[in-house]
């Protein structure tokens, strides 16, 4: 199985965003991850369409769009038309999940679903057939930089089972506290995304932490 690597650039340093997400592109990565937070579904603010907009043209790599956010709805329009590849929503959100997901599969984007860490799995199986991904969540969501909740690995795993007793094809994505250690036990659970800030931004050799999240 393929691992991909999602660099979130929530980790970057903003002042010279540009430069940092060619920096990723050119350590390997195969995704740039794009925390979108409100204020309120959080209680941290980040950035939005602008933002992913004003970097769009620098690489060729999918921007895979996590939106930490209230009501997802309002913002999938905008966040399409800057650039992002896939969108994901939060299931614990204020909008009508199916609709959203249809609104951003009707755009031609891949669609995604997010899990905080107490949420049960199950409660994503309804929507497998619409997604590109199911994002699980192995830090509470709204900061960067926390540590790894090793309850959230038994979701993986029981996700990984559930997605190959009925032939689907959605991706396990799973983001927080990922470094080479934690990245090892969600690829042996079945994740096939990994998504890490800190661990890469702030990494002597970026390539180097990208290729041992890998298992390289």
């Amino acid at each position: 199985m393929n691992t991909l690597v999602s660099a979130s650039v929530l980790a970057a340093d903003f002042s010279r965003l540009g430069e940092e997400v060619k920096r990723a592109e050119q350590a390997g990565v195969d995704m740039i991850h794009l925390d979108v937070m409100d204020g309120n579904f959080v209680s941290n603010l980040s950035f939005g369409a602008p933002v992913i907009s004003s970097i769009r043209s620098i690489t060729d790599l999918e921007f895979d769009t996590h939106l930490m956010v209230r009501t997802p709805h309002t913002l999938i329009e905008p966040i399409a038309q800057a650039g992002a590849d896939i969108i994901t929503i939060h299931i614990e959100s204020e909008s009508n999940i199916k609709d959203t997901l249809q609104m951003i599969k009707d755009l031609g984007k891949g669609a995604g679903l997010s899990i905080k860490p107490n949420t049960p799995i199950e409660d994503v199986y309804p929507y497998l057939d619409m997604l590109r991904l199911v994002l699980v969540m192995t830090v509470e969501p709204g900061y960067g930089g926390q540590a790894f909740i090793t309850e959230t690995v038994d979701k993986i795993a029981s996700l990984n089972k559930y997605i190959k007793k009925n032939n689907l094809d959605t991706q396990i994505e799973v983001d927080g506290g990922i470094n080479a250690d934690t990245a090892k036990i969600c690829r042996d659970s079945g994740a096939e995304i990994l998504v890490a800030g800190t661990y890469l931004f702030a990494a002597d050799d970026f390539a180097r932490n990208v290729n041992a999240l890998r298992g390289e």
